[in-house]
């Protein structure tokens, strides 16, 4: 057999049945991405003689006297980019980048008929990130990025320092390493609801040819602890053990085999016999809660910090300011209803995984896919009883996160086979583990009942939530109470109280997730209120307007008052004065005849940061060659991060982002950082690294001053050297002279993550209905965004984009569906529907003037915020549109049908301001 690979000859006969993709990875062509396995999401994509194909499905066998093209030999023999490359890099056409390589592909194959219909071009292609813009703009060879320079760099359209890693197809993913030696890890997973394993037998699963070891809950620790990573581990509940001996759901892992390839892994599983004691189940959150339910974790309260195991409740919040029952005594009009929120899959297309070693110093080093490597590394210390630096955790580019990995799932299991066999071994989630195996984001029910005033005047709110956390509590009690909390304190209101709940039931568990049960819980607030004021017969933007807090005020909720938190800036006006610009347009875009139009807006507020602290450190150092080396914990998983960093750090030290190198995501570089959740890597790593680099500007100058014997005053820093009345003395010369005297030039930053600001947000959509087929199709979306000082407009112009993106497909179709006994019924792409390149318009996205008096910079968060409001806005339209109230997510085409079948009303027209 003969392949062509990028203009070389390979003759390794394939294994049988092996896909091209595991083939060409073999071979060290990285750029080939696994995201399903199954020919849904088109990461795998490359040319078979110039044709593109889904790797995963073509075998390997048919490449046989073919040329294969990967992303990796699209570029020119000279290293001269392709031009589709030169287009994605121009525009900035990716945000993680794990999906790139496929859109690349299948974009350098499209001839010009195929480039006119792009919607038809990329329907084999996901991209979770993007929202879709960015890619469109890059193949239509539009440009945003700017020419690095010297000066202010802040607030400029400057690239994503590895995009050119990206686009060839060399970036480094978790698992684009070669490591010698490597053991294999399959997982075996409970097929009940809930069970207690009774016998075991693993002695055929170890007769398999090339089986290593076999691991079960009697090789695990016995120590509880929580899959969720926190900066504060009391936060959240220990109920979890790395291998247990009871079940709590289908899918939990209960058996892991090593061997030699997955192929030995899986057939070793398949061997393991395994006996249980079927034990009753409860699936839903209400009747978990009822007295005699199966109890899902009988545990102690205290020490496994769950707030009534015999009720199944791990956590709960309850609070009154003033009396919600003299607050709807007092008002004119009042409204109550149940919203019903789903679950909802991360679907970051690189999968949850670990691979894990020890190096030549004998530490652990484990290389992971997660948002948080130093929380990581000190639960597996905690768990193993190993010094922290005996462990390095470290995260090379992460393919999307979204909260899915701001979780433990995969390192512990790893840890504890390679700490056991002392050799590398390798643990990745398929697609359908991803699903079953993985967490979801919560799915809620919301009451909520509001009362007004004739005037508009909000009088009373109370909310009774409750979240389902699944079979463990990871996150479930801090997701509940923050979703509680911006949700009603953006709104005044002399009276508001709250239910809320967080409950145990036996099925896949709920995790972080974007926007945090904020989004959520604002379903059903905004909601509300736009009801409230159709029933007061007032526009519902003027009504919202009217009740929201202004600047100064203070932020109560029920749950109580968080008091590092403030608005530090304030740009909700601007906010909703651009969706009243918006609707006062005339519309653009017009329905077909006959369809119903409305149109619908929904406000929100998020704090910029956890409660309790989010610590993040920083080093700046200056290099022999007079360039810089920076140091940051955080990690990059297309939220940016990386690229802001560079961009402060060029502000305070008078030079380009090209002389700064960034190394981050790892134990060994700084001393500690939370991780890159709750939209902190801008506004809290982002000022370790503007303290840490103004520190190290300080440091120079006043070094160099010392070394000309002039004031300090007479010194400035500037582009690759410190100008002085005499001349300039360069970066290099400086750094000779330092070390000439043992003096090395290095800074540290740090910062706590409190006080906190908040961020606001306003979605308005226009839609138009098909009342004959319950179509929807959105006419205009237009987002406004107050994200304080913006540090990169193009790139947080794609966070948004992004997130209104991932939010419109929890609105409209996503949904993981789980039957009677607890299986999860969409553990693929194809039964789980993403939101694709024809499903999402173009958001018009704009920027508030502020500057925030807290966030580096005068910056403020934007990663997660753009998700929360646009459910209820999208909601509020077909509100608008059809007269039917819709109460539950998502908004499939069959249920909007449906509603309006059994619900014929008139629709009332959008009301002038």
């Amino acid at each position: 057999m003969k392949i062509e690979i990028n203009g070389s000859s390979f003759t390794e006969d394939p294994r049988p049945g092996q896909c091209l993709r595991t083939y060409l990875r073999e071979r060290g062509w990285f750029g080939v991405k696994k995201g399903c396995d199954a020919g849904d999401c088109g990461a795998c994509t490359v040319h078979v003689d110039g044709e593109p194909v889904h790797s995963c499905l073509y075998p390997a066998f048919r490449a046989d006297g073919r040329a294969v093209t990967t992303v990796e030999g699209l570029a020119a023999e000279d290293g001269e980019l392709h031009p589709v490359q030169r287009k994605f890099l121009d525009a900035q056409g990716f945000q993680c980048g794990f999906c790139t390589a496929g859109f690349l592909m299948t974009t350098a194959a499209l001839n010009e008929d195929q480039l006119t219909d792009l919607p038809r071009a990329f329907k084999g292609n996901l991209c979770r990130c993007t929202g879709y813009r960015a890619i469109e703009d890059a193949v239509r060879g539009v440009c945003h990025a700017e020419a690095p320079g010297a000066g202010e760099a802040v607030g400029r359209n400057l690239p994503a320092p590895a995009g050119p890693q990206v686009v060839t197809g060399t970036a480094r993913y978790t698992f684009d390493i070669d490591v010698p030696g490597l053991l294999h890890m399959k997982l075996l997973r409970s097929p009940h609801a809930h069970a207690r394993i009774t016998t075991i037998d693993t002695t055929a699963a170890l007769q398999v040819p090339g089986v290593q070891a076999v691991f079960t809950h009697y090789d695990a620790p016995e120590r509880h602890f929580s899959t969720a990573r926190h900066e504060h581990p009391t936060e959240d509940p220990d109920d979890t053990r790395v291998l247990d001996d009871t079940v709590r759901h289908i899918g939990q892992r209960v058996a892991a085999v090593v061997a030699d390839s997955e192929a030995a892994a899986e057939e070793g599983c398949r061997r393991i016999e395994m006996t249980y004691e079927i034990l009753p189940s409860v699936l839903d959150p209400e009747e978990a809660m009822r007295p005699g339910a199966p109890v899902v974790h009988d545990k102690d309260a205290t020490t496994a910090r769950i707030s009534r195991p015999q009720n199944n409740v791990v956590g709960e919040a309850h609070g009154e300011i003033g009396s919600v029952e003299t607050g709807f005594a007092e008002a004119d009009a009042v409204y109550e209803d149940t919203y019903r929120t789903q679950r909802v899959q991360h679907a970051s297309l690189e999968t949850h995984g670990a691979v894990a070693w020890f190096d030549e110093d004998n530490r652990l080093t484990v290389r992971t896919s997660s948002q948080t490597p130093f929380l990581t590394r000190r639960a597996l210390c905690a768990l193993y009883d190993l010094p922290e630096e005996q462990v390095r955790v470290v995260a090379g580019r992460v393919g999307g996160g979204f909260g899915g990995k701001q979780e433990m799932l995969v390192e512990d299991i790893v840890a504890l086979a390679v700490l056991r066999l002392r050799r590398p071994v390798k643990l990745e989630y398929t697609r359908a583990e991803q699903f079953y195996g993985a967490t979801t984001r919560h799915p809620f029910t919301i009451n909520v009942k509001a009362g007004a005033r004739r005037n508009g005047q909000l009088t009373a709110l109370h909310l009774r939530v409750v979240s389902n956390t699944g079979a463990y509590g990871n996150h479930g009690p801090a997701v509940m109470f923050h979703s509680v909390g911006e949700s009603m304190a953006v709104y005044r209101a002399p009276h508001k109280k709250v239910d809320a709940f967080s409950v145990y039931t036996h099925t896949v568990p709920a995790g972080a997730f974007r926007g945090y049960g904020l989004g959520q819980v604002m379903f059903a607030v905004e909601s509300a209120l736009d009801e409230l004021a159709r029933q007061l017969d007032l526009d519902p933007l003027e009504f919202k307007a009217k009740n929201i807090i202004g600047p100064g005020e203070p932020m109560l909720s029920p749950g109580g008052e968080e008091e590092d938190l403030h608005i530090a800036s304030y740009g909700l006006d601007q906010c909703i004065a651009i969706v009243r610009r918006a609707q006062a347009e005339p519309a653009s875009q017009l329905p077909p005849d006959g369809w119903l139009v409305g149109e619908g807006t929904a406000l929100a507020m998020i704090a910029t940061g956890p409660p309790g602290g989010h610590i993040a450190d920083a080093k700046a150092s200056l290099l022999p060659d007079g360039g810089f080396d920076l140091a940051v914990g955080t990690a990059e998983f297309g939220n940016g991060t990386t690229t802001v960093h560079r961009q402060i750090a060029a502000g305070e030290l008078a030079t380009t982002v090209d002389r700064i190198t960034v190394r981050q995501s790892d134990t060994d570089v700084v001393r500690h950082d939370t991780g890159a959740f709750a939209s902190t890597g801008t506004v809290v790593a982002g000022k370790a690294t503007l303290r840490a680099s103004r520190a190290l500007a300080d440091q120079l100058l006043d070094f160099a001053a010392a070394h000309l014997q002039l004031p300090r005053t007479d010194c400035t820093l500037a582009e690759e050297a410190v100008l002085h009345p005499d001349g300039r003395l360069t970066l290099k010369e400086l750094h000779a002279a330092g070390a000439a005297v043992g003096m090395e030039f290095s800074a540290d930053g740090h910062f706590g993550g409190t006080p906190r600001s908040v961020a606001f947000n306003a979605q308005w959509f226009r839609v138009a209905v098909d009342p004959d087929t319950g179509e929807i199709r959105i006419l205009r979306s237009v987002h406004a965004a107050d994200a304080g000082k913006v540090m990169n407009p193009m790139q947080c112009r794609g966070q948004v984009e992004g997130g209104v993106a991932q939010a419109l497909g929890a609105t409209l179709f996503e949904n993981v569906r789980i039957d009677e006994q607890g299986t999860v019924e969409t553990a693929a792409f194809r039964r789980y529907r993403l939101p694709q390149y024809a499903d999402v318009p173009r958001t018009e996205v704009h920027f508030m003037e502020t500057a925030d008096a807290i966030g580096p910079l005068g910056a403020k968060s934007m990663s997660e915020s753009p998700f929360n409001p646009v459910a209820p806005a999208f909601a509020n339209a077909l509100r608008d549109a059809t007269g039917v109230r819709f109460t539950e997510l998502p908004l499939t085409r069959d249920r909007v049908w449906r509603a309006l079948a059994e619900s014929p009303r008139t629709p009332r027209p959008p009301v002038s301001p």
